[in-house]
């Protein structure tokens, strides 16, 4: 179980090793290396079933380091939110080692996850980008759509970043309409998932379509195709809210 506090008083504990997004494998096939002292430059992360865990942001990976989406894959579902952290916080100490305001190098302060700018003031938290991922459905049929960026075959939710100004109701009738083409009616949330590739924070909704007609944009989506329960492409891990939104839909067609 993690706990989310910063455990500063902490001289010694376990380390998660990362480098280039990927994570070095301990001698017991985790992602936790054995307790050790802690350098200056170690990040502490925080408490891993009640023992301390510090962040080791190095410059090379290895050859054998697993990337972040592997180790999702093959670790429990209960080490999500560890990996989860460690990648986004090491992605944060990676990208804003200087102010973003004024240039100065930052320096990064002990009792929070923040960075500052002794030049100008300005201090740095790391950044969160919330985004909506949307489960279309018409009757029992679910809408999936493929990114030119996906594996061969393999069909997922929509999903899109929420912009300023923009509440997350909107972005989900927004990003289906120019994804797809589809208006939608009834909007249900489900849950929400963090999301280390490399900070987005999903917020899942399920969509009623008004209809069934598709115009895909191109760009974003490449395909898209209504699906019946009983015969499904290619989808997502197990591990991602999108493969969530899809299985508890196929649960709920089930129990009708």
């Amino acid at each position: 179980m993690l706990r989310r506090e910063l455990p500063l008083e902490a001289s010694s504990g376990q380390v998660i090793r990362l480098a280039e997004g990927r994570i070095a494998p301990a001698p017991d096939g985790g992602v936790l290396q054995p307790a050790m002292p802690w350098t200056a430059a170690m990040q502490p992360l925080a408490y891993w079933h009640d023992a301390p865990v510090a962040l080791s942001l190095e410059e090379r990976a290895g050859d054998d380091w697993p990337a972040g989406r592997d180790w999702l894959s093959r670790l429990p579902e209960s080490h999500f939110p560890l990996v989860s952290t460690a990648l986004q916080v090491g992605a944060w100490l990676r990208d804003h080692r200087f102010c973003g305001r004024c240039g100065a190098p930052a320096e990064r302060l002990d009792a929070e996850f923040a960075m500052h700018c002794h030049a100008c003031g300005h201090r740095n938290y790391p950044r969160i980008s919330p985004c909506i991922i949307t489960l279309v459905t018409h009757g029992d049929a679910l809408l999936l759509a493929r990114s030119p960026r996906f594996p061969p075959g393999r069909y997922s939710t929509l999903a899109g970043f929420i912009e300023p100004g923009e509440s997350a109701e909107e972005a989900v009738r927004r990003e289906i309409f120019e994804e797809v083409g589809l208006a939608v009616g009834r909007i249900r949330y489900f849950r929400s998932q963090p999301w280390p590739f490399p900070h987005s924070l999903m917020l899942g909704f399920f969509a009623e379509a008004a209809s069934r007609r598709i115009r895909i944009d191109g760009q974003e989506i490449v395909d898209a195709a209504w699906f019946s329960p009983r015969r499904l492409p290619a989808l997502p891990p197990l591990y991602s809210i999108s493969r969530a939104l899809i299985e508890t839909h196929l649960a709920e067609v089930a129990a009708r």
